[in-house]
């Protein structure tokens, strides 16, 4: 089989195409011929060993995609040859075939192709650990949602949305404005002309946003603190934007609110139980219409670098994924 080898650390350029062994499938695991990879931030960090998860050279980076079972291991009864699945993993994806865990799948749901079920479990999970988990969204609640068009961001504001909450979308571009509302938002803030805190104020009359939800980082902390409900809460999804901002405790203090970590992986390796109820929860969503991936391009596995280099410059709405 054909993988993206990641033979030294460093920027994405330093993948390579290369042959593998095929793997086989062990106790308790499925091998897959993956037909469509996901792309995610995570990704690029890891291939420069900045990620938390550090895999030691050599190794398949890519942590998401999409199927068909081509061999079941002993004890495996939930899937045999031949289903479409959706699978996660800590890293190996970027590749033609995989093998992992059979909990570690998921049906494909029937309306989805490949490609959208391989933009599905990290955007959404993620979404989902960090809005309803950690953050204990209600319906009618108002959410900020700062990045909104990418990855994790665009699907916070459908998942939001189609639970009943009422989104302030963050974004820089015209298109990007379009995608957030077609998503479910209420509201669209275009950084690039608006001040997203003096918008929140206006739209709440000064009550806030309930939860913020943020995978940037940087200035967006203060200025989201600025304009939080009391008793709000602050989800720190990530730093795409470069810079991890230290927290001002006075804020927290005068607002009353909370600041919340999510690292929506380990929340359902630490709880099983939670983390399959939540993604069968989504894959009822997806089933009744109320969730969709949005596939920004679809590219070959060979051109792996330069779709990372797309998250990296921000060109992306919704999720890239590699075809093999």
């Amino acid at each position: 089989m054909k993988a993206m080898m990641v033979n030294e650390l460093g920027p994405p350029e330093i993948m390579k195409l290369q042959d593998l062994p095929a793997p086989s499938a062990g106790p308790g695991e499925i091998r897959v011929r993956v037909r469509a990879a996901g792309l995610n931030f995570p990704d690029i960090l890891m291939i420069a060993g900045k990620y938390q998860f550090r895999p030691d050279p050599p190794f398949v980076p890519g942590m998401e995609g999409a199927g068909e079972v081509v061999e079941t291991g002993e004890g495996v009864d939930a899937f045999a040859p031949g289903d479409r699945v959706i699978i996660h993993a800590r890293n190996g994806l970027y590749a033609e075939e995989a093998v992992v865990p059979a909990e570690w799948a998921v049906p494909l749901p029937g309306n989805w192709d490949f490609a959208e079920g391989a933009a599905f479990w990290s955007a959404y999970n993620t979404a989902y650990v960090g809005l309803i988990s950690r953050g204990r969204l209600k319906a009618g609640e108002w959410v900020l949602v700062h990045g909104a068009a990418g990855g994790v961001g665009l699907a916070a504001v459908e998942l939001a949305a189609a639970l009943g909450s009422r989104v302030i979308a963050v974004v820089g571009s015209d298109a990007k404005a379009e995608a957030v509302r077609a998503k479910g938002a209420e509201v669209v803030v275009d950084h690039r002309s608006e001040n997203f805190r003096d918008r929140v104020q206006e739209i709440t009359r000064g009550a806030g946003a309930d939860v913020v939800y943020d995978p940037v980082g940087g200035d967006v902390l203060f200025q989201s603190l600025r304009c939080i409900a009391w008793g709000g809460r602050f989800l720190v999804i990530g730093f795409a934007g470069g810079a991890i901002p230290e927290v001002p405790a006075n804020y927290a203090l005068l607002k009353s609110c909370s600041v919340i970590g999510v690292r929506a992986g380990e929340y359902g390796r630490r709880d099983p139980a939670a983390g399959r109820a939540i993604i069968a929860h989504m894959l009822e969503l997806a089933g009744a219409g109320r969730i969709n991936p949005h596939v920004h391009a679809r590219l070959p596995l060979a051109e792996a670098a330069g779709a990372l280099a797309l998250l990296s410059r921000r060109e992306v709405i919704g999720k890239v994924v590699l075809t093999t």
